[in-house]
């Protein structure tokens, strides 16, 4: 009785600490969506998180009306869903010959792939602008996606996925006639969903916050994406030291996200669960 007190007492302190740093790690998204609702962000206000003044729209409807929000966010759906598209077809690709294909110079290929993650994205941004420029896309957004169309942690998560999924399926498709497209789609895709998507997890999630390399190659303002966009409109809030502005435009650009997190999140946990991703 005694020891199970004390394992009592210990889990309860554990999830009162962990009940703290979450609500630590909360606080500023709520300081966030309160001030975005007209809530006073500074002054005596500050001390609770119940509103103090009537709930207002009105920096949403200022915030809406203070850039071309509808451009942004259909570049950059372009842009994050574009790239993703045609990662998934290639990494499911290269994934599949890495896994089922000998050929010569197939590990040194295969860890130049990874070798691409240990290679920090600033290092490359010159170069592929000199790129771009002679191809002719510069200040497009598929230049901008160009670079992004090959992944090293893509490759190798599909690779690890189709390596443990048992080679006799493939090998019955083979004998019953089907080519490797058709292993590929109807045999091997079905079972390597969870990890697809939870790649596209953590692909969506980097596009759609990319930042400094659409503001390199980005300079017509048609074609920014919403990153940009809220910078450009938060320094022009910032000056009339309008808060409530500021988080009402950052509000609108992470809601996305956080929309589609909260409605697919067991989808999520179980994918990254299934492709080990940690």
């Amino acid at each position: 009785m005694h020891i199970n007190r004390k394992l009592t007492l210990g889990a309860g302190i554990g999830v009162l600490v962990m009940l703290c740093l979450a609500i630590l790690w909360l606080s500023p998204i709520l300081w966030m969506v309160k001030s975005s609702f007209g809530q006073t962000l500074f002054g005596g206000a500050m001390a609770s998180l119940i509103p103090s003044t009537p709930v207002t729209l009105s920096h949403f409807s200022e915030a809406w009306q203070s850039a071309d929000w509808l451009q942004l966010y259909g570049n950059t759906l372009f842009f994050t869903f574009g790239t993703l598209l045609v990662q998934l077809v290639a990494i499911t690709v290269v994934g599949y010959v890495f896994a089922y294909y000998e050929f010569a110079g197939k590990n040194l290929l295969f860890y130049g792939f990874l070798m691409q993650m240990m290679i920090m994205p600033v290092m490359v941004m010159v170069p592929n602008l000199l790129t771009l420029k002679s191809m002719g896309l510069l200040d497009t957004l598929t230049g901008a996606m160009l670079p992004y169309f090959a992944s090293g942690i893509g490759v190798f998560l599909m690779r690890q996925t189709f390596l443990n999924i048992p080679k006799e399926l493939e090998e019955a498709a083979v004998l019953e006639g089907a080519n490797w497209w058709q292993v590929l789609w109807y045999v091997l895709i079905p079972m390597a969903r969870p990890a697809m998507l939870a790649f596209a997890v953590v692909s969506v999630t980097y596009h759609w916050n990319e930042y400094l390399w659409p503001l390199m190659v980005l300079s017509d303002p048609s074609k920014q994406l919403l990153t940009i966009g809220l910078v450009s409109f938060a320094m022009g809030a910032e000056s009339g030291g309008d808060w409530g502005l500021v988080s009402a435009g950052t509000l609108m650009v992470c809601a996305p996200l956080v929309i589609a997190f909260l409605l697919f999140q067991k989808q999520f946990m179980r994918s990254f669960g299934f492709s080990g991703i940690k």
